[in-house]
């Protein structure tokens, strides 16, 4: 038996949802308990997107396109990431998904985080130094297009467990579809 034939398949991740879902914590202990590396999407975005967004102003398609695209190759990249990579990424619509998917390549997976209205607005109301207003979470939820019937996407609801709770529980969940 080669080293080949025991390695493990590289992961290609996106923990998707809302502002305020928790994809940044939950991202990053799904990565640590996987032992990948991590990727705030915001950290991706032109300084012109995030500029918009901290003045409160939704993204349009247009400026979401090149950070989709980005998001993707940044995925892919295997030399720069090896042993794979979760990148925490809002995802919202299924076109942005797919533009994703069709940059990140086939060993793409995504993680997303359904939780409650009023449950984010709270989150937001207490989140500091953040670009994003929560004046900005009605927009969110008008542009979520739900993950259904899309087989490379497992969901985790929050269920007041805390993120370690839906880390685990994505992790699990990754397990059976990988």
């Amino acid at each position: 038996m080669t080293d080949t034939d025991t390695a493990k398949p590289r992961l290609a991740l996106i923990v998707m949802g809302v502002s305020g879902s928790g994809k940044t914590t939950i991202g990053a202990l799904l990565a640590g308990m996987l032992d990948l590396d991590f990727v705030d999407g915001d950290d991706l975005h032109p300084p012109s997107n995030v500029e918009k967004m901290h003045a409160g102003h939704p993204l349009t398609d247009a400026d979401r396109w090149p950070w989709l695209d980005t998001v993707g190759a940044t995925l892919a990249d295997a030399g720069a990431h090896p042993r794979g990579i979760v990148i925490a990424c809002s995802a919202l619509r299924r076109v942005y998904r797919d533009r994703i998917r069709a940059k990140a390549g086939a060993a793409l997976r995504f993680v997303f985080l359904d939780i409650e209205t009023t449950e984010v607005e709270r989150r937001m109301a207490v989140r500091l130094n953040h670009f994003m207003p929560a004046s900005l979470v009605a927009s969110q939820f008008a542009t979520l297009e739900r993950p259904v019937d899309e087989a490379d996407v497992v969901t985790v609801s929050d269920r007041g467990g805390g993120p370690a709770d839906a880390a685990r529980s994505a992790a699990a969940m990754l397990a059976g579809v990988a």
